[in-house]
């Protein structure tokens, strides 16, 4: 990931989730909120109680890999955590990318696209 590190301390992820902004679906929370850096700061969160430690983990890695594959489209400089709900540990990898990307717009962490328009000269 070019343009993004790891969030791992605790005191950052209690800030967004009493301070930054949320969005859910059913497979997915996503709570942002900016950093004031040149960076995106991300963290995935699967509870023990939604299943063992092998599927956490894949869950995590599937979850890092939809980040990496779009991570152009988001804007810079937001702490991002992703929490997992019990249906994203089952649901199939472009399934996931959708609800991930659907969040992610509805928050505004993607860039808008420039429509193509013709040259308007006759």
């Amino acid at each position: 990931m070019r343009f993004s590190v790891s969030l791992k301390q605790n005191h950052i992820f209690r800030r967004l989730y009493t301070k930054g902004k949320s969005a859910v679906n059913r497979h997915l929370v996503l709570y942002c909120r900016r950093n004031g850096r040149a960076q995106n700061r991300l963290g995935y969160t699967i509870s023990p109680k939604l299943c063992n430690a092998v599927l956490r983990n894949r869950t995590k890695r599937r979850l890092r890999e939809i980040y990496r594959l779009h991570e152009t489209q988001f804007l810079p400089g937001y702490d991002i955590v992703v929490v997992a709900r019990s249906r994203a540990i089952n649901a199939p990898f472009s399934e996931l990318t959708q609800a991930y990307l659907s969040l992610a717009g509805k928050l505004g962490l993607l860039q808008q696209k420039e429509p193509l328009h013709e040259d308007d000269s006759v």
